[in-house]
């Protein structure tokens, strides 16, 4: 059996981030589930945006805040043009943390969406991550 992963991104207005996630990277809306959530397709998983107010309770004792913030859990948005990518993503709406920068196994950026979750936007070199495997 192979393991589905379903990416979950709650956000405080539902409408401006199914516009800036189909503006900003290639995926499409799928469904629609009234005013609680939207699917995105285009990628390797499907990507729902949760509507949850500011406020409301996330984790028990933490409460959602859409200011930028730092989880430990972030998404990866792997591009064939890193350049092309950081100009699609900031035009509708992407704050760029930190500009392109090469490693060995690529290139990477690291932006912010307008409701404050980080996430990079990653070019592989022909050898990607084997450029630093074990």
């Amino acid at each position: 059996m192979t393991l589905e992963l379903l990416v979950n991104i709650d956000v405080d207005d539902l409408e401006v981030a199914a516009a800036f996630y189909t503006t900003a990277l290639p995926l499409r809306i799928g469904r629609r589930f009234g005013s609680d959530g939207v699917e995105l397709l285009g990628g390797s998983s499907a990507v729902y945006l949760l509507a949850k107010r500011a406020g409301t309770e996330g984790a028990p004792g933490s409460v959602r805040d859409y200011a930028r913030h730092w989880t430990p859990i972030h998404l990866d948005v792997v591009v064939p043009d890193l350049d092309a990518a950081v100009t699609r993503a900031t035009q509708a709406g992407a704050i760029l943390e930190s500009p392109p920068k090469a490693r060995s196994w690529g290139r990477i950026a690291m932006l912010a969406d307008p409701f404050g979750h980080g996430f990079c936007l990653i070019e592989f070199s022909e050898r990607g991550y084997d450029a630093i495997a074990g």
